[in-house]
């Protein structure tokens, strides 16, 4: 599989990017890797870059984009950070990525046992990551199940991935609000702005 050039990347669209994706993870599922040549793709693209998608994912090591959606050099943006949430530093790189770079697609990634997930289910505070906690923390408040606060933390395995679920959604709101490049791009049907979730356990993702 070649790496993608200025000719492919024109003719992507939102949804033909999701497909891509969809069907890389259908692979990386079934261990069946596409076949690349990698250091051929370095080449390829050591004078320019044509992704198609932008993935916003978190730091897991079990969770690599390229890896999970079966993608070589040159495909994907992965910008990653603990708990997959946005600031503005992240906002211009899908500024960047989207509006400048031609990515159709931006792909909010959470994943299931999240750990930056279950520091904030248990109110973690430690150093700079009490600032990351505390982003993170309104998705805890708007999961309203169970209201029985001893089964709001991290051991409740179902109440944090049901946190990093809405974590996803709380971050694409984010992304539309606070990024008018964005939010006229995705109106225009420029890009597709969407969420997803990893099955840590399955290799599975999940659009929604």
């Amino acid at each position: 599989m070649k790496a993608h050039t200025r000719e492919t990347q024109s003719t992507m669209t939102p949804q033909k990017a999701l497909d891509f994706l969809k069907e890389g993870n259908q692979r990386f599922q079934n261990n069946l890797k596409a076949n690349r040549n990698l250091l051929e793709q370095v080449n390829d693209t050591s004078e320019g870059q044509f992704p198609f998608a932008t993935i916003l994912s978190c730091i897991d090591s079990r969770v690599s984009a390229e890896l999970v959606f079966d993608q070589g050099l040159g495909d994907v943006f992965s910008i990653r950070i603990a708990g997959n949430f946005v600031n503005e530093d992240i906002l211009g790189s899908m500024e960047f990525a989207s509006k400048l770079a031609g990515t159709k697609l931006i792909v909010v990634l959470g994943h299931t046992s999240c750990g930056a997930i279950k520091g904030a289910c248990d109110h973690a505070r430690m150093g700079n990551l009490t600032a990351l906690i505390n982003k993170i923390e309104p998705a805890v408040a708007a999961v309203k199940e169970p209201q029985d606060e001893s089964l709001r933390n991290s051991k409740n395995l179902e109440f944090v991935d049901a946190v990093s679920a809405e974590n996803v959604l709380q971050t694409i709101k984010n992304v539309r609000e606070r990024s008018e490049i964005l939010a006229e791009m995705e109106t225009q049907g420029d890009i597709k702005i969407i969420g997803a979730m990893y099955n840590i356990s399955t290799g599975e993702v999940d659009f929604y």
